[in-house]
């Protein structure tokens, strides 16, 4: 009878040590787990341009290799449209211009007056809806009216203001430009143009429209290869800086930023800190021009700046 006692409490002991032991193993299972892997994915947006696929690629490639896990929707559209997916929850984390948050996101008139204001406006502005602003690229891209060389000369352009000399003349751009204020709306109103019609370039080059002649003008991005060294295009000064300050941030829901931690947003502003304006240009002439694939070039310069 003492030894059947013995013998019960021998066996409850084991079970008690047993579901100890398994109850400690379950906490330092949890605890050992890097802070990523607890099941929050990086759901990477991009827009509609090769500039914003190799960004994508760029924060998509980095972070994959630091063990996050992370789902990657290219070319999604506009901002406007960009913007409808992140507030849905599509996605979670897309590359940014900080003057189009200021100015097309949130409809301010303007941006401020440097370009570290604009990315502390845009950082306040974004964070009163759940989404936090990561640091700023060195580069910036911002949108800028070219012409060709040979209608600047004719004419004598060297500014913006200056196409109120032109006759009655077309401007193409995408077609979101037109309702703009960082665009035609902008360009049209501060400097007075009241002679231009807007002419949408969905599908089309906006150089081969300058080049054929069916436009006067275009709205084009200041890092384009064609604008490079001994283009053949103009670009027109904006003295009154109706496109603002355009470096990129990305933009990342606020509950991303906090499930991921500190890991995270380092990785994501390494990036963003090796993005000067010579890179961007040189990985756009690489994509646009030499036609290489976006992931190609962005997993070259990720491991050539030890980043992958």
């Amino acid at each position: 009878m003492i030894r059947k006692h013995r013998s019960r409490a021998a066996k409850a002991a084991f079970a008690i040590s047993l579901g100890v032991a398994i109850v400690i193993g379950l906490f330092a299972a949890v605890f050992a787990r890097p802070a990523h892997s607890a099941g929050t994915t990086v759901i990477i947006g991009t827009k509609n341009f090769p500039e914003e696929f190799i960004l994508g690629q760029l924060y998509k490639q980095a972070l994959e290799a630091k063990g996050f896990t992370v789902s990657y929707k290219e070319n999604i559209g506009s901002t406007e449209l960009i913007q409808t997916s992140l507030t849905s929850g599509k996605i979670n984390f897309y590359p940014e211009y900080t003057g189009v948050i200021v100015q097309v996101v949130f409809h301010k008139p303007s941006s401020p007056k440097t370009a570290h204001a604009t990315w502390e406006l845009a950082k306040k502005l974004e964070a009163a809806k759940g989404y936090t602003v990561l640091n700023p690229t060195p580069f910036y891209d911002t949108d800028v009216v070219a012409v060709t060389n040979a209608t600047a000369k004719k004419y004598g352009l060297k500014s913006i203001g200056d196409l109120k000399k032109v006759g009655s003349f077309k401007f193409g751009g995408f077609p979101e430009c037109k309702t703009r204020n960082t665009c035609f709306v902008g360009y049209t109103k501060q400097y007075g143009i009241t002679n231009a019609t807007f002419t949408p370039l969905a599908g089309i080059s906006a150089y081969a429209a300058l080049d054929a002649g069916s436009v006067l003008a275009a709205d084009v991005f200041s890092t384009d290869p064609p604008l490079g060294k001994g283009s053949k295009y103009t670009v027109l000064a904006d003295p009154k800086h109706v496109t603002g300050f355009q470096n990129v941030a990305p933009i990342v829901k606020t509950s991303v930023v906090t499930s991921l931690g500190s890991k995270f947003t380092s990785t994501v502003n390494a990036v963003s800190a090796k993005l000067s304006q010579n890179a961007i240009v040189a990985m756009n002439k690489a994509v646009i021009v030499d036609k290489q694939s976006a992931a190609t070039v962005a997993g070259a310069f990720l491991k050539a700046n030890g980043l992958k």
